[in-house]
């Protein structure tokens, strides 16, 4: 048998372990507070989900083991929290997906003049504050002064959608609301449009493809990675919904407990009951769904996802 040479692995040149070590300064900040703002709180919160400490009871500490855990299975409100989360998940994903894609499309369209400036007016409100947006939004769709409703009276309207007040309409209309905010969504579509060889289009042009085929064989497959994205950021925005219902409605649940997000379930359970231990199982239930959600959506990119590097 021939003897394997055991191979001794390099010393570092002084050089490299100089570099090395100013590399491990500058991200130190970085490093420094992901220990302290993320890392220990989780593991401190998972920690709570195996006592009792409740701030209003003031029980004495106790190892309760899975205690917290099964009670989530006998709660209805987190069940029906869950719901609400779910069933707006499923009309604004698309939403937060497709419409900054359209707007983008239009936007680097060749015909269209002025486009800079329709690109700069779209990522303005992007950032304006978010609470001052959201109470912007509040007076412009109440039924019976705001600007949507007159405007419907106008067109022939004689009984405008009660936006957030009616448990029929405040999906559509929180959806409507977050419209505002699609301008980060559309500068990165434009940075995937502009990232699209034009050699494909003209290859397209010359084989006769017309609009729709050259959208559908050279567009979307080619920013597929971006749809990815977009996907995945918009999927984990959407579990975590919380602050539009918080500043409309000071997190009341109203109307009639359509939009008690488990989010804003959690948050009440924390601040307002101080139950810590339950607030940080819940806390830990979402991250398990948002991990598994995202998990389904990375395992999906493989039939759909499209990189031009690969074969």
């Amino acid at each position: 048998m021939t003897a394997i040479p055991l191979v001794r692995p390099r010393r570092m040149s002084p050089l490299a372990w100089r570099e090395t070590r100013w590399a491990l300064v500058f991200i130190s900040p970085w490093i420094i507070g992901f220990l302290a703002f993320t890392l220990l709180p989780m593991i401190a919160t998972f920690a709570f989900t195996l006592t009792n400490i409740n701030l209003q009871q003031k029980q004495p500490l106790r190892f309760v083991g899975l205690e917290n855990y099964t009670r989530v299975l006998s709660d209805q409100q987190t069940w029906e929290s869950l719901g609400v989360t779910l069933k707006f998940a499923a009309l604004a994903l698309p939403v937060a997906v497709i419409l900054p894609f359209l707007v983008a499309l239009l936007l680097s369209s060749r015909h269209l003049r002025f486009a800079g400036a329709f690109r700069v007016l779209f990522f303005l409100p992007y950032v304006v504050p978010f609470v001052a947006g959201v109470l912007i939004w509040q007076s412009m769709m109440n039924a019976d002064s705001g600007w949507i409703a007159v405007a419907l009276k106008l067109a022939g309207v004689s009984d405008p959608p009660n936006w957030l007040q009616d448990p029929r309409w405040i999906y559509p209309g929180l959806v409507l609301l977050g419209i505002w905010g699609i301008g980060g969504g559309v500068i990165v579509y434009l940075a995937g449009l502009r990232g699209i060889p034009s050699e494909l289009y003209d290859a397209a042009k010359i084989d006769g493809a017309g609009a729709w085929a050259t959208l559908r064989n050279v567009t979307l497959p080619m920013l597929s990675p971006v749809i990815f994205y977009t996907l995945v950021l918009a999927v984990v925005d959407v579990l975590q919904y919380f602050l539009v219902p918080l500043v409309l409605n000071q997190g009341t649940g109203e109307p009639g407990g359509t939009t008690l997000f488990l989010n804003l379930y959690i948050y009440k359970n924390f601040f307002l009951y101080q139950d810590m231990s339950y607030g940080a199982t819940l806390a830990w239930i979402l991250f398990g769904i948002t991990l598994l959600v995202t998990l389904l959506v990375f395992l999906s990119a493989r039939k759909w996802v499209y990189y031009a590097g690969e074969r």
